[in-house]
């Protein structure tokens, strides 16, 4: 297996796509805009990011075996790697494609940059709801970063009306079991992990999947599948679109109708439950089942911090940059008169709560793609963030440990850096005012401060 490091001392800059690195550089500028790299020259900028490199030996320096996956073009990057190809293609359930291009048709680059992108911008626009369409390029940066581009059968992601197949060259570094609750990042290709991380758009906390199958939950979709083809060296990822697939277990009891053949992926509808008495009664009623879909939801939703990828573990951890709300010096956390210093403040008290865990069936769809900003990126600027807080309360009243999930935010920043701020303006109000302590304390939006 070639690692992506590797310097290909005949390949200079004339063999990279400048359109492509551009593009890139306008991307680290918009997410870095004071960063010290956007100064510099085109090559020293591309050795920085590991795109290129120098043999200290020789004194010999040309693209790294990553650059030229992300800068260069498909036909130069096949002399390197033969079995290099990226396909995308979409069909309506039949055996035509509605749409398909790959690396090969000469319209485009060819590389996995531009192919990123192009793909992201197809899911925006064909999935309305934000927080599918970021699961769905969520799954394409792993396959893109993961992927063994010396093996054979390419990159190929294809969209069927009721699912989505991605499927790369490679085995999985770690367990399949583990794949959805891994917290160790298992690199194949650390240099263009390196250089998509660059942009925010994907971390190394080993937690990218495990995101997935939580939104897929929240959703009702069936839970993902990974499939490994040890034969053909290949992973397989199947993210199904279809809300009638919850709970097969449920069809072996008396208590649901359902017929269902598993052919290609093709599910036939569900018979609606007949809810009579009898059946509310029966001991192995939906309800009651030990395998109820309430209680399998509650199971696989653990809390941000009693995770082991806590994001108060994570190295990223939004209040431990250097550029944290909370040290400024003028931070309401360090202000002599901080409504957090004040004896009475709702930061002095004990968690509300002793469970941290979140009540999944609370979170709605509407809340969850509110909140979507957020979550993919992780600096947003405290009116960014307040303006999304607000619009969360104008839908409910929702609890700190609800905040924390939907936010992707520990639950002290969360507190600390927004809720207590706005507290204080007003904007919002406890739900028992007199009791901070409160177990079920949650946050109300006060329409009073909209009639002022």
């Amino acid at each position: 297996m070639l690692q992506d490091n590797l310097i290909l001392e005949h390949y200079g800059l004339n063999e990279l796509n400048f359109d492509t690195i551009k593009s890139y550089r306008d991307r680290f500028a918009e997410v870095k805009p004071a960063h010290p790299w956007n100064a510099l020259e085109t090559k020293e900028f591309l050795y920085k990011v590991g795109a290129w490199g120098k043999v200290r030996d020789t004194h010999k320096e040309g693209v790294t075996l990553a650059g030229l996956l992300l800068f260069s073009e498909e036909r130069i990057i096949t002399e390197v790697l033969p079995q290099y190809f990226l396909e995308y293609r979409e069909s309506k359930g039949n055996e035509e494609w509605t749409e398909r291009f790959t690396s090969q048709d000469g319209t485009w680059s060819g590389n996995i940059f531009d192919f990123y992108f192009h793909i992201h911008e197809i899911v925006r626009n064909s999935e309305p709801q934000p927080s599918i369409a970021s699961s769905l390029t969520e799954v394409l940066i792993n396959m893109l970063i993961h992927a063994d581009y010396n093996g054979e059968g390419g990159v190929i992601l294809e969209k069927q009306p009721s699912h989505y197949v991605f499927s790369n060259p490679g085995l999985l570094l770690v367990p399949t079991d583990s794949v959805f609750s891994n917290t160790v990042s298992q690199l194949r290709n650390p240099n263009i992990v390196k250089l998509f991380s660059l942009l925010g758009l994907c971390e190394r906390s080993g937690s990218g999947l495990k995101k997935v199958k939580q939104n897929w939950s929240l959703h009702h979709y069936k839970t993902p599948a990974i499939d490994q083809d040890v034969s053909m060296h290949r992973t397989v990822v199947t993210l199904s679109l279809s809300t009638q697939e919850r709970q097969e277990s449920s069809s072996e009891k008396d208590t649901y109708n359902t017929s269902i053949t598993d052919s290609g992926n093709n599910f036939k509808d569900v018979e609606k439950y007949q809810n009579t008495p009898e059946n509310n009664v029966e001991i192995d009623s939906y309800n009651k089942n030990k395998y109820s879909y309430n209680k399998e939801l509650i199971e696989e939703f653990k809390s941000y911090n009693k995770d082991v990828n806590s994001f108060n573990k994570e190295d990223n951890y939004y209040n431990n940059e250097s550029n944290l709300y909370n040290k400024d010096v003028n931070s309401y956390n360090n202000n002599h008169n901080s409504y957090n210093n004040n004896h009475n403040s709702y930061n002095n008290e004990q968690e509300e709560d002793s469970s941290n865990l979140v009540n999944v069936e609370n979170i709605d769809t509407k809340l969850w793609d509110i909140a979507a900003l957020a979550r993919e990126k992780k600096r947003l600027s405290p009116n960014q963030m307040e303006h999304i807080i607000l619009e969360l309360c104008k839908e409910k009243p929702l609890m700190l440990k609800e905040f924390a999930y939907l936010l992707e935010r520990t639950p002290d920043g969360v507190r600390n850096n927004y809720l207590t701020k706005l507290l204080r303006k007003g904007q919002l109000q406890l739900k028992y005012p007199n009791q901070p302590n409160h177990p079920k304390q949650a946050y109300l939006f006060n329409k009073k401060d909209i009639e002022k």
